[in-house]
């Protein structure tokens, strides 16, 4: 801790070392929780993927969206609308299995209009359109089950499972 009673890292930047359930909610100090990732890891996005889909998979979006948030702000320029965009699509998953509908929903359509820059249609001259996956991503798939998730929640419909609910982030 700091010399103002709050948590620091060693450059003295405030850092919450509470720890953290499944969803990401702080709890008591000396609880048990669940590991938290590592901040600023440098993953390629091949490597960015496969953990959030782990993380996802585990019912851990909040975990997902940190790994989403290292690719944004680690990768190339002309790629962090998109990781930006995923990690809005994990956060909001959090937010609805909180039971926040609200939050969880404008996250969720946040992500996806983001992500929706990606969705770049090809084709012409009777050839069949296909959407742009960068990097394997399922773009057009992830938007609409981020849309149809968010239109969900907000009708007060059943509570969110977030493992349950967790997109497949690649067709394969």
């Amino acid at each position: 801790m700091g010399d103002d009673g709050r948590d620091r890292d060693e450059a003295g930047r405030a850092r919450n070392a509470r720890p953290r359930d499944g969803l990401g909610r702080p709890l008591p100090y000396g609880a048990a929780g669940v590991e938290r990732q590592p901040e600023g890891v440098v993953r390629t996005p091949g490597e960015t993927l496969r953990e959030a889909q782990r993380l996802l998979d585990a019912g851990k979006p909040f975990h997902a969206h940190e790994v989403f948030e290292d690719a944004w702000k680690s990768g190339p320029e002309e790629e962090r609308a998109l990781w930006r965009g995923m990690a809005q699509l994990a956060v909001g998953l959090t937010h609805a299995a909180r039971g926040n509908a609200a939050g969880g929903a404008r996250l969720l359509r946040r992500g996806a209009g983001g992500i929706a820059a990606y969705t770049e249609e090809y084709g012409g001259s009777g050839a069949e359109p296909r959407h742009a996956e960068p990097h394997g991503l399922d773009v057009a798939g992830l938007a609409a089950w981020a849309r149809a998730l968010a239109g969900r929640v907000e009708r007060g419909g059943t509570a969110v499972d977030a493992g349950r609910e967790s997109p497949r982030l690649t067709r394969r």
